[in-house]
């Protein structure tokens, strides 16, 4: 499947559980599809036992953004395991709050989407989440999308 390219997004909900203001969760993910237009319907797939497996199975709004060419950096930082603290994470990166989800929305993103689960279905040792798009945003501006492929991230051209 290495040699299957693939558009990289960055998942995120918002956890009003953790501490007395919550907390932003995001994880780079390359399993994500768009379902069905009508209605609006996306899916991304997550490892069994991940925080933002746990997180989603309790939280039903959560975000996307498509990123772009010059956003590596941010697919990086977002693929590592056993981090500390998803807080610094997002400590230096620019977004907006999500008005159905309360998730980040990245500034410089190809696309911006806010899902509500519709499913869930357990498929080896990830679950698929099936996602209704609430809301999306194309900001201003371009440049091609993040791929990845043969284990790199990379641009098209």
């Amino acid at each position: 499947m290495a040699r299957l390219a693939a558009g990289v997004v960055l998942v995120t909900a918002h956890d009003p559980d953790d501490g007395p203001r919550g907390e932003d969760v995001g994880m780079t993910a390359t399993a994500f599809i768009s379902v069905s237009l009508d209605p609006p319907l996306v899916l991304v797939s997550l490892r069994n036992g991940s925080r933002m497996d746990d997180l989603l199975a309790d939280v039903p709004v959560w975000a996307v953004s498509i990123l772009a060419e010059d956003q590596r950096h941010v697919a990086g930082r977002f693929a590592m395991k056993n981090r500390v603290s998803d807080r610094l994470l997002f400590a230096d990166l620019p977004y907006a709050r999500g008005e159905e989800s309360g998730a980040p929305l990245l500034d410089g993103a190809l696309a911006v989407l806010e899902c509500r689960t519709e499913n869930r279905v357990l498929a080896g040792d990830h679950t698929l989440v099936v996602g209704r798009v609430l809301s999306v945003g194309l900001p201003l501006g371009g440049g091609g999308p993040l791929t990845y492929y043969q284990g790199k991230y990379r641009r098209l051209g």
